[in-house]
């Protein structure tokens, strides 16, 4: 089953209109920085957000301006990704500043946009600031909702109309499909292992980091007949050593391409070994709850031998103590090597993480569970009396039979 990424919102719209103000306001909590002076937030800012039983990720945009500077060009440069990423776009506008040429010219940008816009008056904190809300028809974005982001007056039809707006769900989702992304920090060799699984150049592949830009989703079908969906991503890198703008809209795809799995391959480097950065990595796959497998890759280098391989196996084991249910498999995707057990390894992750088992069973293997650990104590598990058990004479858990059978 392919696992939907959520629906993105962005906002956007000149400086000092209010759109972190509404970030804040929708998320419920103060994670964007208010103040009452333009340019504060020159980066985009994102989270996640729910109304009605609709999840969706939201981006707060800072300011576009046309002055001219190098900050003023990165800013516009920001929210040009986050339109691009966005589903629904929501242009905030102002009472308290009237129409502007510039809210012209943004809204001339949104009209090549083939999202839809949702145009928001804030600051329409009364019925007399309300009514002042009609010059804004002349933008040509349809009905002008008028909203108070510091009140939350108007947020809840802001609100309404973002959901209405949302891109239904697909329903072309293929259940016998096993939808698996590839993740790691640059240049471990995520692009080389798809195009060495695929026999051919499917993704950008270079020595150099950074190269794949977007994630790519490539349908396959191994040869028992399983079908595999696969979902190379953009090296991520530790948010302190993102400086380019395109290098941060990767890490936001690859997040997005995570969610989209149903099992996680995170790739490690053979020859520099397990960095800080790996761990990162692997904490995004593991908080959202996906199955996941280790794959090692550059197995190919001199002295690594049966020996070499568990001695790395133990420091994975000792690095990532979170991943303990990982299976972990070396290869290269130079020679090929132990390329071919990746399908079937990603299948048996994909059947184990849909696993189901009755609550009932599992009672039961809890209970006979604290019988036995009682009775190794030496005690009556049901009247708590000690009682004489030679150690010999008593028998290590094992799941009943109900167990065994329930978990296929």
């Amino acid at each position: 089953m392919i696992i939907m990424a959520l629906p993105t919102v962005a906002i956007v719209g000149q400086p000092n209109v209010g759109k972190s103000t509404l970030f804040n306001r929708i998320i419920n909590e103060r994670l964007a920085i208010v103040e009452d002076r333009p340019g504060v937030t020159r980066d985009r800012n994102y989270a996640k957000a729910s109304w009605l039983g609709h999840e969706f990720n939201i981006i707060d945009t800072g300011g576009i301006t046309w002055e001219g500077g190098r900050i003023e060009d990165e800013i516009r440069a920001q929210a040009d990704i986050a339109m691009e990423e966005a589903d629904v776009i929501v242009m905030i506008t102002s009472v308290a500043l009237h129409l502007t040429d510039l809210d012209e010219r943004i809204a001339r940008i949104l009209y090549r946009s083939s999202k839809p816009v949702l145009l928001a008056v804030n600051k329409a904190d009364n019925p007399e600031q309300r009514a002042d809300i009609y010059d804004f028809y002349s933008l040509g974005l349809g009905d002008p909702i008028p909203i108070s982001s510091t009140h939350g007056t108007g947020i809840g039809d802001l609100l309404d109309a973002i959901v209405e707006n949302f891109p239904p769900e697909a329903d072309t989702k293929d259940e016998d499909e096993i939808a698996f992304s590839v993740i790691g920090r640059p240049n471990v060799g995520k692009s080389s292992i798809i195009n060495a699984m695929l026999g051919q150049k499917r993704v950008i592949v270079a020595n150099e980091e950074g190269t794949t830009r977007d994630a790519v989703d490539t349908p396959f079908v191994a040869e028992d007949g399983t079908k595999f969906r696969m979902i190379d991503t953009a090296g991520i890198r530790r948010r302190g050593k993102v400086y380019e703008k395109t290098e941060k809209y990767s890490v936001l795809r690859a997040q997005a391409a995570i969610q989209r799995s149903d099992v996680v391959c995170l790739v490690l480097d053979a020859s520099t070994g397990i960095r800080e950065q790996d761990k990162h990595v692997a904490g995004f796959a593991h908080d959202a709850g996906r199955g996941m497998l280790i794959v090692v890759n550059k197995w190919d280098l001199p002295k690594k031998d049966s020996n070499s391989a568990k001695d790395f196996t133990r420091v994975i084991r000792e690095e990532f103590q979170y991943l303990d249910y990982a299976p972990i498999v070396f290869v290269s995707a130079k020679t090929g090597k132990n390329l071919e057990q990746l399908p079937d390894l990603i299948k048996e992750v994909a059947e184990n993480q849909s696993q189901r088992i009755q609550s009932s069973v599992l009672n039961d293997m809890l209970i006979d569970e604290v019988r036995n650990r009682a009775a190794r104590k030496g005690r009556n598990p049901q009247t708590g009396v000690e009682i004489e058990i030679p150690a010999s004479k008593v028998p290590a858990f094992k799941p009943g039979k109900a167990l065994k059978d329930a978990v296929k």
